[in-house]
């Protein structure tokens, strides 16, 4: 997975963190977690507030 996968990345955070609200996260949080997604393969220099937004609405979506 890479930074633009952002539905991706909400799917495996969502199974990986099922007790996690993803309306109440802090985004250093968020994209630690990303990094340590066993299948993310991206630069962490790639990532910036938008993609973090990105990701977290997908994965509101995914939690709704």
């Amino acid at each position: 997975m890479k930074w633009t996968d952002s539905r991706e990345i909400a799917i495996a955070l969502a199974d990986k963190y099922p007790d996690q609200d993803p309306k109440n996260l802090r985004f250093t949080d968020l994209m630690q977690w990303v990094l340590e997604l066993e299948d993310f393969n991206d630069d962490a220099k790639h990532c910036g507030e938008k993609i973090l937004e990105a990701i977290q609405l997908m994965w509101i979506d995914e939690a709704d």
